[in-house]
């Protein structure tokens, strides 16, 4: 000891550096602890963190729509798989033997400036107990319903009740939670019919239309009217059918639009009758639904037809996703390719939410890459699938951004 304190006080300078070396280090553990208790990462247990996390520093606001598919093969845990019975038989990849099923599972949406984090379906049902949501529109909408339901029921021990709440076509209460998921079948939200020409003549008659689809452009369809009160939040969508020439054949059952019950004349074009519509039908829900609710529209997911129309010979056989250059080959306005559509729909659409209380949920960008996800043959039609998505697969990405979007109005 005594040579120990002797070399003490011949070196002071020695003790002293080794003491601030300590003193900083301290510091900056303390600094770093401080740090991750006000970081999402951090958190206190029982709140969830931002489904988006940021990791550019200063930034405030993250474009999830815009990034890059990630293939990550080490990591891939399923969250739910081909055995959950809500699966429609045509979309379940995996059983029906789709070369690539699996290897859907190992792409990951990177979002630029931020992480999207996958749905943590144990949080979820704590989260939004005693609330319902609801899908309203058409079957890719119910694509994603179905990722939804196939998450939550893959964790969740106890009562599922399945019935129709509101007018739905499915739907499904966790007893235990009391969350309700349902979904509501509309391809126009506006009704629509077959009409034929009367024998005693009319408006339509005397422009020479003898058999068509009426739509009523400010009447919604039945199977979600009454939704509105009843669900807390809403995902709405709509758009394949208003390009959907084997339905709504221009010349031979064409859709003739009304309005108060009488027929829009001139006649007008779908494009022009979707705008109309979308007016409407987004007037008819901020009157209707709850004060306290919380409403998206889903933007027009991208077909991946390549060669023709889907009755042309029209396939999607690829295996990996498409790179920009083919994105914009087979999307872009000016080039007028086969799923153009996509981006006409959308630009009406966002005209049409200009000042409303939606939120946007911008999936078209992330899905117009993954032209490998479709069911294509396996999707037992007598033509290639390359419109819906198979499952599990690109709509639980879609239901990770719903949730990240959620996550941050509630927070």
């Amino acid at each position: 000891m005594a040579a120990l304190d002797t070399g003490a006080r011949r070196h002071p300078s020695s003790f002293l550096t080794c003491f601030a070396l300590l003193l900083f280090i301290a510091t900056l553990f303390l600094f770093s602890a401080l740090r991750r208790s006000f970081s999402p990462e951090g958190l206190s247990v029982g709140v969830q963190p931002s489904a988006l996390r940021r990791d550019v520093p200063g930034e405030d606001y993250c474009d999830y729509s815009n990034g890059n598919w990630i293939r990550d093969q080490s990591s891939v845990i399923p969250r739910y798989d081909n055995s959950c019975k809500e699966i429609f038989k045509g979309w379940n990849c995996i059983s029906s033997g789709k070369s690539n099923a699996r290897e859907l599972l190992q792409w990951r949406w990177k979002p630029l400036g931020c992480d999207l984090l996958p749905l943590d379906p144990v949080h979820f049902l704590r989260r939004f107990r005693n609330k319902s949501i609801g899908f309203v529109g058409d079957s890719l909408n119910r694509n994603m319903f179905v990722s939804l339901f196939c998450m939550l029921r893959k964790v969740y021990v106890g009562e599922v009740r399945k019935w129709r709440p509101a007018g739905a076509d499915r739907g499904f209460t966790f007893v235990r939670n009391n969350l309700t998921v349902a979904y509501h079948r509309t391809n126009l939200l506006a009704r629509y019919g077959s009409w034929s020409a009367s024998s005693n003549g009319g408006a339509l008659e005397s422009f020479g239309f003898k058999q068509g689809y009426r739509v009523d452009v400010d009447v919604p369809e039945h199977t979600w009217a009454e939704a509105l009160p009843f669900h807390d939040i809403i995902i709405f969508n709509t758009g394949h059918w208003w390009w959907s020439p084997s339905k709504f054949d221009p010349i031979w059952s064409p859709m003739l639009f009304f309005e108060k019950g009488m027929p829009v004349l001139p006649t007008i074009s779908p494009d022009v009758g979707i705008s109309i519509t979308l007016k409407h039908m987004i007037s008819y829900i901020e009157k209707r639904m709850k004060s306290d609710g919380i409403k998206f529209f889903l933007t027009l997911s991208p077909r991946h037809f390549e060669g023709g129309e889907w009755n042309q010979g029209g396939s999607c056989r690829r295996v990996q996703p498409l790179g920009i250059k083919e994105v914009e080959d087979l999307f872009s306005l000016e080039k007028n390719g086969t799923n153009v559509e996509v981006r006409l729909v959308n630009q009406h659409l966002m005209k049409a939410l200009k000042g409303s209380s939606f939120h946007i949920l911008n999936i078209t960008h992330m899905s117009e890459f993954r032209a490998d996800a479709h069911p294509s043959i396996t999707g037992g039609k007598k033509h290639e699938d390359c419109m819906h998505w198979c499952l599990p697969g690109l709509t639980d990405s879609w239901i990770d951004l719903l949730i990240s979007l959620l996550e941050n109005l509630k927070s």
